[in-house]
């Protein structure tokens, strides 16, 4: 079977999948559950974010980085690696190879990009430095 295009078809129907199998992950599921309360609804918004950020769609109107700090208290970086491995397990099984490929390493920097903004605070660090 030929893998899904990278179209706005094709990123939803990954986006669809590769929820459902977050939402039954046993480290993953308990947080996500937790968060969202309308599925459907934040379906449609992740598929709005990936066409933006792979097709350009302009599409996602939210703020990523606002919505994760809101649930800083349960998420580790251990729990963004285990994302990336569900992603990359769905991307590679759904996409075609080259439209997984670039799907996983958008991923990858989003998830870098998160981890920063959520983990990473300079004025400790400089703190700490000062104190050495």
């Amino acid at each position: 079977m030929a893998g899904l295009a990278l179209d706005e078809t094709g990123l939803s129907r990954v986006v669809d999948a590769f929820y459902a199998r977050v939402r039954a992950d046993a480290e993953l599921g308990p947080i996500f559950n937790d968060a969202v309360h309308d599925w459907p609804e934040h379906l449609e918004k992740l598929s709005a974010f990936w066409s933006s950020v792979m097709l350009t769609s302009g599409r996602y109107k939210g703020q990523p980085v606002p919505a994760h700090m809101k649930h800083k208290t349960r998420i580790t970086p251990e729990l963004f690696e285990r994302w990336l491995a569900l992603w990359a397990d769905t991307t590679n099984a759904m996409m075609e190879p080259a439209a997984a490929a670039a799907l996983q390493a958008k991923a990858a920097r989003i998830a870098e990009s998160l981890q920063l903004a959520m983990f990473f605070r300079l004025g400790e660090r400089a703190e700490n430095e000062l104190d050495a």
